[in-house]
């Protein structure tokens, strides 16, 4: 965890300063979860240059929080965290001057982010906060303005961490914070690659107690490592080798740590052991004719048109295709009161739901959805990203089951059948892996469907 902070003083001799404005973002490695922006009244002038560069001004201060009132709020949001500046040396030294004037001791790790880009960004004319956000095209508000320069050292930590392919930034994160991070599990880092694909971890006696996908298996498994929750600590102190497969495509890496789980049923995959679908939608036709789009609770023993990993996902989908085709909501739904549906109100639908629109037009357009998503009678290559340059994934469907998948490279035609069973791993077909196919193809465009060659007789 971090605190990403900026601080404005009054100026003056060294350790004589006072804090005029403090920005303090806590950022968990993905986004800002806490933030704490004030004024502070320092009790002591403020240095010409200094007013005339911040724009803050005594009058401004008067009535602000002196540093006492507000020291308690960034002892809570700076707990257990890393403070992260554009020239930490300088903030954190105002930080604990301040508290030692009221006595208090205040302790912590810290990484500054001048000397971040300098590792990570030689190629920078400047490092300074300006200068450097604007080369890299991070926008910047109320310059030398506590909030304004913070949110800036946020996205410029952001585009650090990602930079950072080796993690090193999370390796000295882990020693500052003298986290019991030892030999073993830095050695088991050390030849792991940044790519996509899936990972197994072995105990002593061999066997497999985890198994996890990831788009980057590297900085995944540094999280297992640097992780404090109870199943992360069993799992350190349980591995001892890790093995790894790259797939190249996020479709066929979800497909197979699916497969493997199933196979290997380690102790810690407790979630994947269980469906990783709980809602589907059914189509479902009324008294009059008209087919309902219904968001249900899965039941394996009906066929259904697509699962989701949840109802809020369902429903979700729901609005989009109910916009897209001009469904009616209450056919789906999302309309629940007596009468005609909301859409139909403003005139935005032809009125299924009160028998206005013929059954056969409306029922066109719902089997258009049908037919799009379902996984019935579907004869199809999926073709995705390889593992290396010059290589594609082929993941083959066949009567609507979902068969193995595959690489082949790009010079390489795969006119036939029997080319591409012979390029194919087998896999078995299971809900679980019809979940995966339907919802990348419906979330990755970059996915590239081809209808599937014929036999050779």
């Amino acid at each position: 965890m971090y605190a990403i902070l900026d601080i404005e003083t009054t100026g003056g001799k060294f350790n004589e300063e006072g804090i005029t404005e403090i920005a303090i973002y806590k950022f968990d490695g993905h986004k800002v979860i806490d933030q704490f922006i004030s004024l502070v009244n320092p009790e002591r002038p403020i240095q010409p240059f200094v007013e005339k560069l911040t724009g803050i001004n005594s009058a401004m201060l008067k009535s602000a929080p002196k540093f006492y009132e507000v020291a308690k709020r960034i002892v809570e949001i700076t707990e257990n965290s890393i403070i992260v500046a554009h020239n930490a040396v300088f903030d954190y030294r105002i930080l604990r001057t301040e508290f030692r004037r009221l006595g208090y001791k205040f302790e912590k790790n810290s990484l500054c982010t001048v000397e971040l880009s300098k590792e990570l960004l030689p190629e920078q004319e400047s490092h300074s906060l300006g200068k450097l956000v604007r080369s890299l095209g991070i926008p910047i508000a109320d310059r030398h303005r506590a909030s304004g320069d913070a949110l800036a050292t946020v996205e410029l930590f952001k585009l650090l961490l990602n930079k950072d392919l080796d993690k090193e930034i999370i390796t000295r994160t882990i020693k500052d914070l003298n986290v019991q991070y030892n030999d073993k599990l830095q050695g088991l880092l050390t030849d792991l690659p940044s790519s996509t694909g899936i990972y197994y971890m072995y105990n002593k006696e061999g066997k497999i107690i985890y198994i996890g996908k990831s788009k980057n298996i590297k900085k995944r498994i540094n999280q297992h490592f640097v992780a404090t929750n109870k199943k992360a600590k069993a799992i350190q102190n349980e591995i001892d080798r890790i093995s790894f497969e790259i797939t190249g495509s996020e479709m066929i890496a979800l497909l197979l740590e699916n497969e493997e789980i199933k196979r290997h049923k380690p102790k810690y995959n407790v979630a994947l052991k269980r469906s990783i679908y709980t809602h589907a939608l059914y189509p479902i036709t009324d008294d009059h004719g008209y087919i309902h789009l219904k968001l249900l609770k899965a039941d394996g023993r009906k066929k259904h048109i697509i699962s989701f990993s949840n109802r809020d996902s369902g429903k979700a989908f729901l609005h989009k295709v109910s916009e897209i085709h001009g469904l009616c909501e209450k056919f789906t739904g999302i309309y629940t009161d007596k009468g005609s549906c909301f859409k139909f109100q403003i005139q935005e639908c032809a009125g299924a739901c009160i028998g206005k629109e013929a059954k056969d037009d409306y029922n066109l357009r719902v089997r258009k959805i049908i037919e799009q998503y379902t996984f019935r009678d579907k004869d199809m290559l999926i073709i995705s990203k390889g593992r290396e340059t010059g290589e594609k994934s082929v993941t083959l469907i066949e009567n609507s089951e979902f068969k193995g998948f595959g690489y082949f490279k790009l010079n390489h035609q795969i006119s036939s059948l029997e080319i591409i069973y012979s390029l194919i791993t087998p896999m078995h077909h299971n809900k679980d892996a019809q979940h995966i196919i339907q919802t990348q193809l419906r979330k990755d465009r970059r996915l590239k469907i081809m209808p599937l060659p014929k036999k050779v007789d």
